[in-house]
C-alpha cells in the first residue's frame, strides 16, 4: 500500500508542477486588437494538492481526492509588488464559491495559488455563496473588493429552493492579508454586478451598478448604472443613472454590466463590459469596450459596435456554455493591457493588448447603428475607402 501511495503522490506532484510551469504563448496573427494565448492560465487542476487531498498515508492510503474543485473563474485582478495577482472565484464540487489569490511573475503563465484561500469576515448568517469580485485600488489608499453575496430569498415559497437574493458585499485591505468587511451595499434593486470607480467624483465614491428586478432578470433595469456614494463604510444607492443602455437585437439585449473598473487613459476612461443576448442555445455572454470622458465619467465618447471578445473553440464548452466573463484586467506601466476572462464558468484565460490599440479600436470602429442596412453601409464605406487607398498606391 505504501508503494501505491508514494507512486501516486509522485505522479500528482509532477503533473501539478508541470501544469503550473507550462509556458504560454500568443496565438498569432490574431485580429490586431488583442492576442489570445494557447492555454488557459488557471483551471481546477491548478489548485494546490493540499486543498484537495489528505496527504496522510495513514488516513488516506489510496490518496483519494477528498475535496473536489469544479472551476476557477471570474477573477478580479491587480498588479501588486511587481506581481500579477488574480483574486479568483474558485468553485468546489459542492457548488460553493470562495476567493483565492493566484500570483504570476509575468501575467500570462506560471500562476500559482497562495497557500490558503481567503476567509471573509462572516457578517451575514443568511449568506450562502460569494463570487465575481472586482478589485479597485482607490485614491483613498485602500484596495476594495466588491462581490456578489447570494442568499435564498427570505420570501421564497416552501419547497422553492431556486429563488435567490443578490447583494453587493464590500471588503477592503492594504496588504491582501488582512481584510475588513464593510456592510453590504443598500440598494432599491438587486445588485449582482457592482464596480468601484478608482477616483473620487465630486468628493464622493462612485459605483457602476446593474439594477435588476430579480436575481436573474434585468427586467426594467436599462443597463449599466452610475451612483455616487457619500460613505463607503455605509454605502447606499440613493440615486442611479443609466450610462450604458441595453438595446434590442444587439449583443446586450438581455443584460449588460461593467467588468473590471475602467482604466484611465489620456483620451478618456476605457471600459470593459459584458453583454448578454438570448439564442436557441440559451444566454450568450460576450465582452465589449466603450470609453467615457475624463471630465465626466458618465458621458460616453466612443463605443464600437459588436463584441471585442466572444467564446471560441473550447472556450464555448463548460459548466455554463457559450459564455465569456471578465471582472479583471491590468494596465501595466509600459502600456500593455492584460485582459483576464473566464470561459463558460469553468477556467481562466488571458488576452493581451495595449492602451494605444484599445483606444484606436474604440475611436475608429463604427458604432452599432442598430439596423442591418446601416451595418451594410459601414462595410460599403470601408470598401470605398480601401479602393481609394489602393488607387493612390498605384499612382
Amino acid at each position: 500500500m505504501s508503494r501505491i501511495y508514494d507512486n501516486r503522490l509522485r505522479l500528482l506532484k509532477e503533473a501539478h508542477e508541470s501544469l503550473i510551469t507550462r509556458p504560454n504563448k500568443k496565438i498569432l496573427p490574431g485580429n490586431g486588437i488583442f492576442e489570445r494565448y494557447e492555454y488557459p492560465i488557471l483551471t481546477n487542476e491548478h489548485t494546490p494538492l493540499e486543498w484537495r487531498y489528505d496527504l496522510n498515508p495513514m488516513t488516506n492510503p489510496w490518496l483519494m481526492e477528498r475535496i473536489g474543485i469544479n472551476a476557477t473563474m471570474n477573477a478580479g485582478a491587480i498588479k501588486w509588488n511587481g506581481k500579477y495577482l488574480m483574486m479568483v472565484r474558485v468553485e468546489g464540487s459542492d457548488r460553493k464559491s470562495f476567493f483565492a489569490i493566484a500570483e504570476s511573475p509575468n501575467g500570462t503563465d506560471h500562476f500559482r495559488f497562495w497557500e490558503y484561500p481567503i476567509q471573509l469576515p462572516d457578517i451575514d448568517p443568511s449568506e450562502t455563496n460569494v463570487y465575481d469580485i472586482r478589485l479597485t485600488a482607490h485614491e483613498d489608499g485602500w484596495i476594495y473588493g466588491i462581490f456578489c453575496s447570494e442568499s435564498l430569498a427570505p420570501d421564497a415559497a416552501p419547497g422553492d429552493l431556486s429563488s435567490a437574493v443578490a447583494k453587493a458585499g464590500i471588503i477592503r485591505t492594504k496588504d491582501f492579508q488582512h481584510w475588513e468587511r464593510l456592510p453590504n451595499l443598500i440598494s432599491p434593486s438587486q445588485q449582482r454586478n457592482v464596480v468601484l470607480h478608482p477616483e473620487f467624483v465630486n468628493g464622493k465614491y462612485a459605483l457602476y451598478t446593474r439594477p435588476q428586478d430579480n436575481f436573474i432578470d434585468a427586467g426594467n433595469g436599462e443597463g449599466i448604472g452610475w451612483a455616487l456614494i457619500d460613505d463607503i463604510t455605509h454605502a447606499e444607492v440613493k440615486e442611479e443613472t443609466i450610462i450604458n443602455h441595453r438595446h434590442y437585437h444587439t449583443i446586450k439585449e438581455v443584460k449588460n454590466g461593467e467588468g473590471p473598473h475602467p482604466i484611465k487613459t489620456p483620451k478618456g476612461w476605457l471600459h470593459l463590459a459584458h453583454g448578454v443576448r438570448a439564442c436557441a442555445a440559451g444566454l450568450r455572454y460576450v465582452l465589449y469596450l466603450y470609453m467615457t470622458s475624463l471630465e465626466d465619467p458618465t458621458r460616453i465618447i466612443a463605443e464600437p459596435g459588436g463584441y471585442l471578445l466572444a467564446p471560441e473553440g473550447e472556450e464555448r464548452i463548460g459548466d455554463v456554455s457559450n459564455v465569456l466573463f471578465s471582472n479583471g484586467w491590468i494596465a501595466d506601466e509600459d502600456g500593455t493591457v492584460y485582459i483576464y476572462y473566464a470561459s463558460s464558468d469553468t477556467r481562466m484565460h488571458v488576452a493581451t493588448s495595449t492602451i494605444e490599440r484599445l483606444i484606436d479600436y474604440c475611436r475608429h470602429t463604427p458604432e452599432d447603428k442598430l439596423r442591418s442596412t446601416t451595418s451594410v453601409n459601414s462595410i460599403y464605406r470601408l470598401i470605398e475607402a480601401n479602393k481609394l487607398v489602393m488607387a493612390e498606391a498605384l499612382v
